[in-house]
């Protein structure tokens, strides 16, 4: 399922894309002095607690191993890849709706923050929806990959309990208390389970499509 030229060639296009915008995050935050932390080692470090940053990496991730042709259907691969998916989509649609506009941006920072949250999310789903993979999901891959957030929201949690940095105004516990940020974090496993359950009924529907065309398709003649 992985095979296809056209599928290998998208994915290649989306790492090289994903590998850009992280270098260019790493880069621009290194370079930021103008905020409560003195050191780039401290700002790189907050940078990485990033839901957006993780899923970023994820998509590179997955799509350099299928652009590479060394993606298996396996367990691990399959959650890897619906978390880079879903994941990628959160990333697109939440800052839309509810980051965009937070930060003054310029520079090699607004390019970071383009490609991050608008170019790569685009390509990959769209990569996804024109070329595939088909067939790579099951139900227990879903289950399998809400690990992720789960495992993002009790690092950040614990994390900024000790350091008092939170990524994202929606999970800080000191301003907004332990109690808002626990419905925020139920609200958001919900939708994350909903989406993670959506793109496998769509990956499902793909696959089957594409397998009834190909048993539907007639035979080329042969040419003698």
């Amino acid at each position: 399922m992985y095979g296809s030229k056209l599928t290998r060639v998208s994915f290649a296009v989306i790492a090289v894309v994903a590998l850009t915008g992280l270098v260019s995050q790493v880069i621009a935050t290194a370079g930021d002095t103008t905020g409560q932390y003195r050191t780039a080692g401290a700002r790189i470090a907050n940078m990485f607690c990033f839901f957006t940053i993780d899923s970023n990496l994820l998509v590179a991730v997955t799509s350099l191993l299928v652009a590479l042709g060394a993606a298996r259907v396996t367990g691990p691969f399959r959650v890897f890849w619906l978390d880079a998916l879903a994941g990628i989509i959160v990333t697109g649609v939440v800052y839309q709706v509810a980051l965009s506009g937070l930060y003054e941006l310029n520079g090699l920072s607004l390019f970071a923050d383009t490609m991050l949250h608008k170019v790569t999310p685009i390509l990959f789903v769209l990569s996804w929806l024109l070329a595939g993979p088909r067939g790579a999901l099951t139900w227990p891959t879903v289950w399998w990959s809400l690990i992720y957030p789960a495992a993002w929201l009790a690092f950040t949690l614990v994390r900024g309990a000790f350091t008092g940095f939170y990524p994202y105004p929606f999970v800080d516990a000191d301003a907004l208390g332990y109690g808002r940020v626990t419905l925020n974090c139920v609200v958001i496993g919900v939708l994350f389970t909903a989406l993670a359950a959506g793109l496998f009924l769509a990956d499902r529907a793909f696959h089957r499509r594409a397998l009834h065309r190909a048993a539907t398709a007639e035979p080329q003649p042969e040419v003698v």
